[in-house]
């Protein structure tokens, strides 16, 4: 994504009931089970659901207390939270089956600390992370209007409001913004496409779309109405899993910065903390949140790479895409080693990771989330660094 001039981007979310998001939902359900059993469990869970069917396969280390009818279980538990409950997917009904088998002992071998050596990483792999001021939430504009019209959606639904009546859990967003000078300055075109119940109408679905978009956008950012997209294809009763086979970890450009910023090298949900492409990519937005939130960038892009078995990072490189505050860039990379130990284990007790509160990552992204309630769950969003980052800097 271009940081200066005058430019369209686009960005897109997807709701909790997309199959793919339903995958990602079960797959962290199972890794919450672990966790929550033992929270030096290891797991690395893939979930695939398609009509009425529900697969888990991948690898775990935990104690015999998680059981494959617990699992199955919760499963049919997470599909009944999302509102399922169709003749082509319901979570009653749904053939639930269970491939998970133990993990690979030369896998552990490699991770596992030992006397004289510390906790190596899950994997090898490339992990970045990204802040911008252009929202409160310093996420970029396009992917933080885009989940906030879905969740929003969501929590109609759920509470039964009039203006989502019919409405079942299924649904897509894209919004595109006009950036004037690098700063967005309003929507050129929104796209939504939800699934319905039999016989909803379709311009009035519309219109109860736009009012919910109008009262979500700034003052003055709705696109013409003729770029107002609700359900362009017409009818979508047939959704969910029973309309498109869901796979964990396809929607990863969702999960993060909705394309304004690169993506490592895997997905999030179903992985325990040892794995760095979770919890490394969760301390590169923890990092590059704090820069931002410091007053040292208006944008701030931060990579991690590991080897798999080692426990130091090889690399960390910090781009502030010319929008520092005077800030060197390799200084400021040598002073993020100073403020956060950036091994996996660091990584995980800085965050607090080994918990289970990844069920509720699984959709809606996995960053930009408002770190305020009672059990903190969201740590990586925490801008607790931000004067330990001065003091170093000497600002």
């Amino acid at each position: 994504m271009r940081k200066d001039g005058d430019f369209l981007f686009t960005s897109e979310s997807v709701s909790e009931g997309h199959p793919d998001k339903v995958a990602d939902r079960i797959s962290d359900t199972v890794l919450d089970a672990y966790l929550a059993a033992d929270p030096e469990a290891r797991v690395a869970c893939e979930t695939m659901v398609t009509t009425n069917r529900i697969i888990l396969a991948g690898e775990v280390r935990g104690p015999a207390s998680v059981t494959s009818e617990k699992l199955i279980e919760l499963a049919r538990e997470a599909v009944r939270d999302i509102g399922y409950d169709q003749e082509g997917f319901s979570w009653r009904r749904a053939d639930a089956a269970n491939y998970l088998h133990a993990q690979s002992a030369d896998i552990a071998v490699g991770v596992d600390s030992t006397d004289d050596k510390d906790e190596g990483a899950g994997d090898q792999g490339i992990m970045f992370g990204y802040a911008s001021n252009e929202t409160d939430t310093l996420m970029p504009a396009p992917l933080y209007y885009a989940h906030r019209i879905l969740h929003t959606m969501r929590d109609l639904r759920r509470a039964g409001d009039a203006r989502v009546a019919g409405l079942q859990p299924d649904a897509k967003s894209q919004v595109t913004l006009r950036y004037v000078n690098g700063r967005p300055v309003g929507a050129t075109s929104v796209v939504i496409s939800t699934q319905h119940d039999e016989g909803v109408d379709q311009a009035d679905l519309r219109q109860r779309l736009l009012g919910l978009t109008r009262d979500i956008l700034p003052e003055g950012w709705m696109p013409p109405e003729n770029e107002f997209y609700a359900n362009p294809t017409g009818v979508f009763v047939i959704g969910g899993p029973d309309g498109d086979c869901g796979l964990t970890g396809r929607k990863i450009i969702v999960d993060t910065y909705g394309g304004a910023a690169p993506h490592g090298g895997g997905a999030f949900s179903g992985k325990d903390p040892t794995k760095v492409d979770r919890s490394a990519a969760y301390a590169c937005r923890y990092l590059a949140k704090n820069v931002v939130a410091a007053g040292l960038a208006d944008r701030c892009t931060i990579q991690l790479s590991y080897a798999i078995g080692v426990s130091h990072p090889l690399s960390v490189y910090v781009d502030l895409d010319e929008s520092g505050k005077d800030v060197d860039e390799v200084r400021l990379g040598n002073v993020l080693r100073e403020v956060m130990d950036l091994t996996p284990r660091g990584i995980r007790k800085h965050l607090r990771l080994n918990r289970p509160i990844y069920a509720q990552t699984s959709a809606y992204g996995h960053f930009g989330r408002t770190p305020d309630d009672a059990r903190d769950d969201f740590t990586w969003e925490r801008t607790d660094l931000v004067d330990a980052l001065r003091s170093a800097l000497n600002r």
